[in-house]
């Protein structure tokens, strides 16, 4: 039986990922007030600080954990036997807004600390001799959802379960997600092959889907009809252009990040797995939506 060394398991990755292995691997959990003292065949290091939505965290937080730690941590690894490490980034270590498809190739440009402190800690480890026998592996993942997940899916649920209208069915998108059944078929072909190249590698579903999409899965998930109101463009931003005078909770900003468009190309990992994900883009996320209304 394989054994893993795991930081941050009790995130939400973190713990999706133990009741995933749980039948077939020894997991040994990471304690940051303990030395690191690794006897496990694999490392996936996934403790960090996510991105502060409400900007309450100061800079060097994310320097201390999303850097430092890492760097430790693989520290550790290259010291020891283990022949597999693998650390989640972000895809926001490489661009906050994107045009076209977001790809392994593109020069990273962070504008976020949170941005910034990934980015350093992939440079870090990309910098440094991997000894032969060792694989090592970067995964850059969009927006992870899953049941039990508390993030920005979950606000837009509250909003379509109250039965308002959507107000912006005017604008087009696209955007990436990340199923974390997606995610945790990944992570176990990762580990139990050795035909897959060290490296750098995105991760995301196959489809990206418009923010209306999403309306109409989550009334899906309820068993009703979407309603949406399309007001101009125009109108919209109008207002949103008061709600940054008067602090309304539409505001330019907020506008932005929910009709803006940010694709992420899934084709490397694909490529190098080369096997078809488990869950489909909107398999993934109405099982997240049901999830919202147990």
């Amino acid at each position: 039986m394989s054994s893993i060394f795991v930081t941050g398991s009790s995130g939400f990755v973190g713990s999706n990922l133990k009741r995933y292995l749980d039948a077939s691997c020894i997991i040994t959990e990471f304690k940051r007030e303990k030395e690191l003292d690794i006897h496990s065949n694999t490392v996936i290091h996934l403790a960090g600080k996510t991105h502060d939505l409400k900007n309450t965290s100061t800079s060097e937080e994310y320097y201390q954990v999303n850097t430092e730690i890492t760097k430790k941590v693989f520290d550790a690894f290259l010291a020891y036997e283990a022949q597999v490490f693998i650390t989640l980034s972000s895809v926001k270590a490489v661009a906050d807004e994107v045009d076209g498809a977001l790809t392994e190739e593109q020069i990273p440009n962070p504008i976020t600390h949170y941005g910034k402190s990934k980015l350093l800690a992939e440079q870090y480890i990309l910098s440094q001799e991997i000894p032969k026998g060792k694989r090592v592996y970067i995964l850059r993942p969009c927006m992870i959802h899953g049941p039990g997940n508390k993030g920005n899916l979950n606000l837009l649920y509250q909003f379509v379960s109250k039965n308002i209208p959507w107000p912006l069915g005017a604008f087009e998108n696209k955007r990436s997600f990340c199923s974390i059944d997606n995610l945790l078929f990944i992570f176990k072909e990762l580990i139990e092959r050795e035909d897959i190249p060290s490296g750098v590698y995105n991760v995301a579903d196959d489809e990206p889907l418009s923010t209306n999409e999403l309306i109409k899965l989550i009334a899906q998930s309820q068993n009703r009809n979407p309603k949406f109101w399309n007001f101009s463009k125009k109108f919209i931003e109008g207002f949103a252009s008061i709600g940054d005078k008067h602090h309304l909770p539409l505001n330019t900003e907020r506008l932005h990040k929910l009709t803006s468009s940010y694709v992420v190309s899934n084709a490397k990992i694909k490529a190098a797995i080369d096997k078809p994900l488990p869950v489909s883009t909107r398999e993934g996320l109405l099982k997240t939506f049901k999830s919202f209304n147990s």
